[in-house]
């Protein structure tokens, strides 16, 4: 059954994809939070252990609430590492896990490129699709990343 909410079905196609996309670099960089919280070696390491536990926890709650929101729209969320690393922005980068800075500000970088996709496409989704809950969810999801933006900020800082 297709979904009647006062959108058109080619516009909810679209948010829908715009929102997998979103999803996969969601999805990327909580594996690559974890990754760096299971092996960040150094001085600082049991805090940014516990730090980098939290981000990945809040990209997780995230990353359903993506998934439940392509869903509300009748489309289908993406799910395989195959699907996600076609269509993300984040690339993968050798680390030496025993420099806290470069992991640090690598995730940092990937966090600000979700800001700047998310920023590109707020007003797309309000107007051209006419999807204002998407766009709002959108907004909100951005300001989870800036604020985590901003807490990687103060570590290197």
């Amino acid at each position: 059954m297709k979904t009647n909410i006062g959108i058109p079905y080619q516009d909810l196609e679209e948010v829908a994809t715009i929102l997998n996309k979103l999803l996969a670099d969601e999805y990327v960089l909580k594996t690559k939070i974890q990754n760096a919280h299971w092996n960040i070696t150094g001085v600082s390491s049991f805090e940014l252990h516990k730090f980098f536990e939290s981000q990945y926890e809040t990209i997780d709650h995230s990353i359903d609430e993506i998934a439940e929101r392509i869903r509300s729209l009748g489309h289908f969320a993406i799910g395989s590492m195959r699907d996600f690393l076609a269509v993300t922005n984040m690339v993968e980068e050798k680390h030496d896990f025993a420099n806290p800075a470069q992991i640090i500000q690598s995730l940092l970088n990937d966090h600000e490129i979700i800001i700047r996709v998310i920023r590109n496409e707020i007003i797309p989704i309000a107007e051209k699709y006419k999807d204002l809950g998407t766009a709002d969810f959108v907004t909100s999801l951005m300001q989870k990343h800036e604020k985590m933006a901003w807490m990687l900020r103060a570590f290197i800082s």
